[in-house]
């Protein structure tokens, strides 16, 4: 069962990380390109800012975004702001998510995100924690996987192996990190007879391969070759 009160919590103490290490760059800084391909560090702040807003609206019945292209617009306005104006909305931003987290509702009931996805709404904390985190380490700013927090790395595995189960893309396969097991792709009883495939490393090399973050270094396969995943 996810515990929204106790993510709220795990997002703000992420947002803390994350405004402390931003406050320690410039304005130069800011401008430079992230790991994230065509984005600078501005847009990837612009990002976090507009998903907390978005976030906001989810948790409050509004559609997340008014369209795929005002989300995009709105990215490309905000970042090139200095970094002054980028760490108050950041701050500004993340106290609204938090506000509106901390209302009674209904956490059981169902909220639809973007491009008609649908979730419980007690893991929109978790999908929160999610976007602080991993953009994080896509600033490129001495913030790495293997710096995340090990529930947040365990919990986000698990999220994207379901993610991609039952992918037609996606061969079956086993990952695994020398305690835990999670299963992903086709299901064995779809897939033929091509082999599962296993897949073993570190959580954070396991994190970085299901999530498109990691370059270089990259979880073993055996059964056949590493899975090309689908882009998130």
């Amino acid at each position: 069962m996810n515990d929204h009160v106790r993510d709220l919590a795990s997002v703000r103490d992420a947002t803390e990380r994350l405004l402390t290490a931003v406050a320690a760059l410039d304005n130069a800084d800011v401008t430079e390109p992230s790991r994230l391909p065509g984005w600078s560090r501005g847009h990837v702040l612009a990002h976090l800012a507009r998903n907390a807003d978005a976030l906001v609206n989810v948790l409050e019945g509004r559609p997340m975004y008014s369209s795929g292209q005002a989300r995009d617009a709105e990215i490309e306005r905000d970042a090139p702001r200095p970094l002054k104006a980028q760490l108050v909305d950041l701050r500004d931003s993340a106290a609204r998510f938090q506000e509106s987290g901390a209302a009674p509702a209904d956490w059981s009931r169902t909220v639809e995100l973007r491009n008609g996805v649908t979730d419980s709404a007690a893991r929109v904390p978790f999908r929160r924690w999610i976007e602080v985190e991993l953009h994080h380490v896509d600033l490129g700013i001495g913030y790495e996987l293997e710096d995340l927090p090990e529930e947040f790395t365990v919990r986000e595995i698990a999220f994207l192996a379901d993610r991609f189960a039952e992918h037609p893309e996606v061969p079956s396969t086993r990952v695994m990190d020398g305690t835990r097991a999670w299963t992903t792709g086709r299901d064995p009883e779809d897939a033929g007879d091509a082999p599962e495939v296993t897949v073993t490393g570190p959580p954070p090399v396991l994190l970085g391969w299901l999530a498109g973050r990691r370059e270089g270094s990259a979880p073993s396969a055996e059964g056949g070759p590493l899975p090309a995943l689908p882009p998130l």
